[in-house]
């Protein structure tokens, strides 16, 4: 009873250092990426944002959709300021940051729309390249489910056909069936959501 409570005890700041720890890297990352610096490692960004006290608090459905009405009609600053709002939360939301560049780019302010695309672009290289999608094993690793769709939007795919979660060799796994817009064929992605389950996202 005496050595599991000690064992319990002693994990506890360490389990507190590494949340400690992910907090940090995740907002000296993301100051890297708002400065433009091009060196900075998106994946990391996103798992240590994954890692971090930040992840998964942010209550912003309300500014998400507000930064969208506001592109749509064209009012490009309410646009930035909602968006904005939602990068407060979570600076890996790829949503937001596109929000921006495209208003940035429409208010003619051309150095902000380059460096909001490059942070949209960089987040999702940071998951396109983490495997082809083909298979379970080699599954796209997501930190939350909305960055399914974004892929899925950067090929040319509305609505999938279906979506399943399938568990596998201890990992868990979204199976996205949807038409191929090039071909039309029918087509599978498979994503890695270990995290936001781990999470109960």
């Amino acid at each position: 009873m005496k050595s599991t409570l000690l064992v319990c005890l002693l994990m506890v700041p360490f389990s507190f250092a590494a949340d400690k720890s992910a907090t940090a890297e995740y907002k000296a990352l993301m100051e890297r990426a708002k400065n433009g610096d091009q060196t900075v490692d998106f994946r990391r960004l996103r798992l240590a944002y994954a890692d971090s006290d930040a992840y998964g608090k942010a209550d912003t459905d309300g500014q998400k959709e507000a930064m969208w009405a506001a592109l749509n009609a064209k009012d490009f600053h309410a646009a930035i300021k909602n968006a904005d709002a939602v990068l407060e939360g979570d600076y890996a939301d790829m949503d937001a940051h596109f929000v921006k560049s495209a208003a940035y780019s429409e208010l003619r302010q051309t150095d902000l729309s380059d460096i909001q695309k490059f942070i949209f672009r960089g987040l999702l290289k940071s998951i396109t390249d983490s495997g082809d999608g083909k298979t379970p094993e080699t599954a796209l690793q997501v930190i939350q489910v909305h960055e399914e769709y974004v892929v899925l939007h950067s090929k040319g795919v509305g609505l999938p056909k279906s979506q399943s979660l399938v568990q596998s060799k201890d990992h868990s796994y979204d199976k996205i069936v949807f038409n191929d817009p090039d071909n039309g064929q029918e087509t599978v992605l498979y994503f890695n959501v270990d995290i936001p389950i781990k999470h109960g996202l």
